[in-house]
């Protein structure tokens, strides 16, 4: 009869396979951009893609693995064979997306898989959870292509100079990265906190709230912030226009990338939170842990063809319009974690790159490829059911094994 420590430790290595898959698959997609500009090389983007994933993945991933873990299924826990047989058939389905060069979205593919064997578990369907994920990802890329298009227009006007434009979105973003929710920063309610929120509570600067639990401290903090990216962005440009724009886009890169990993690792360790919390009674930072360790080894083995698929495939960017992929993918994939809503970096990303690339093609640019678009699109329909298809069955097969449940 199998133990539970046998059990325990399939659904581990699954966790493990899953976020392995995770890194080679999504989080390979925010350096594309920077990629196909020529501001960084194949593989050194796959090396700094698996370091600073890692690292977003320990620091920002709590949020959507509680999702996975917790809100898919109601009326039961989900089980260490549940989470297994989750994990197996969604990391299957993704590595076979990569060994064919198309990108199959991590987030449907899981949700998919979670709710299939959480219902073979006997669990009942999340119906208001579904609604708000839904709508959070049929919003995702209409939002990003409005944006995205909006942006790259602006960056390739002459109305706006490039010495003004590239640092107010600079300091955009830098005000948006004080505020990004951090594991390591707990608030009073137990969430995660932002290192606005730490400092304007920690030294009680201008408490004053202005909307919710914001206040005008965290508001003098975020402009700081906003202020030192500006500043910083705009010395890089005039020492050197066009270094200064290819080193702000790797950076930029990199802040996505670091947002993706916190958004992904909940892909691959969420199944696992109920068993954490219940099973082992260790706290979620270890299990965050080990999906950025399997993100990172993901990334740095597989990533280079993904890299290279994305990056040059799905459009043809220069570095205005790589800019202006890049900063709607770090404000949705942000929003995402606040809200707890589990996405796919694919889909963020490709959104993005539509957008962008859409304003090369009203101008006689070479645009995007409408063929891989249409196959990705079907790709992501597709994987969602079929996942929850086959982690019901291989739940179903594994339980009937005796001594197995």
């Amino acid at each position: 009869m199998a133990s539970i420590a046998v059990v325990l430790s399939i659904a581990l290595l699954a966790a493990l396979f899953m976020s392995f898959t995770v890194g080679a698959n999504s989080n390979s997609a925010p350096v594309a951009p920077a990629v196909g500009a020529n501001a960084l090389s194949v593989l050194k983007a796959a090396l700094l893609v698996g370091l600073v994933a890692g690292l977003g993945a320990i620091l920002q991933g709590g949020s959507i693995s509680e999702t996975i873990g917790k809100d898919l299924i109601t009326g039961v826990a989900i089980t260490p064979l549940a989470a297994a047989a989750a994990l197996l058939t969604a990391a299957t389905l993704i590595t076979i997306g990569n060994t064919y060069g198309y990108p199959i979205p991590s987030a449907f593919t899981v949700t998919g898989a979670m709710i299939g064997s959480g219902i073979a578990l006997g669990g009942g369907f999340a119906v208001h959870e579904y609604v708000v994920i839904l709508g959070f990802w049929f919003a995702i890329p209409i939002v990003e292509g409005v944006l995205a298009y909006g942006l790259a227009r602006g960056l390739r006007s002459d109305a706006v100079p490039e010495v003004v434009g590239i640092p107010l979105l600079g300091g955009t973003v830098g005000y948006a990265l004080a505020n990004i929710q951090l594991t390591i920063i707990p608030t009073a309610s137990g969430t995660q906190g932002s290192v606005a929120q730490y400092l304007a509570t920690t030294y009680q600067f201008l408490p004053t709230v202005i909307g919710g639990s914001y206040t005008l401290g965290m508001v003098v903090v975020s402009v700081l912030s906003g202020l030192v990216a500006l500043v910083g962005t705009r010395a890089l440009l005039r020492r050197d226009e066009t270094a200064g724009i290819n080193q702000f886009l790797i950076a930029l890169g990199l802040v996505v990338v670091f947002t993706s990993g916190g958004t992904q690792v909940g892909l691959a360790t969420g199944p696992l939170e109920a068993v954490f919390e219940t099973d082992l009674q260790l706290p979620s930072i270890y299990l965050l842990a080990l999906g950025g360790g399997g993100i990172l080894l993901g990334a740095w083995i597989r990533g280079p063809r993904l890299v290279h698929a994305v990056s040059n495939e799905y459009a043809s960017l220069g570095p205005r319009r790589s800019i202006a992929a890049l900063i709607p993918a770090f404000l949705v994939a942000q929003l995402a974690i606040v809200l707890g809503i589990p996405i796919s970096f694919n889909k963020v990303m490709i959104a993005s790159i539509v957008g962008s690339g859409l304003a090369a093609s009203s101008s006689g640019g070479s645009g995007i490829s409408l063929r891989k678009v249409g196959i990705t699109i079907g790709s992501w329909v597709g994987s969602m059911l079929g996942a929850g298809i086959v982690s019901y069955g291989l739940y179903s097969v594994l339980n009937a094994f005796p001594g197995v449940a």
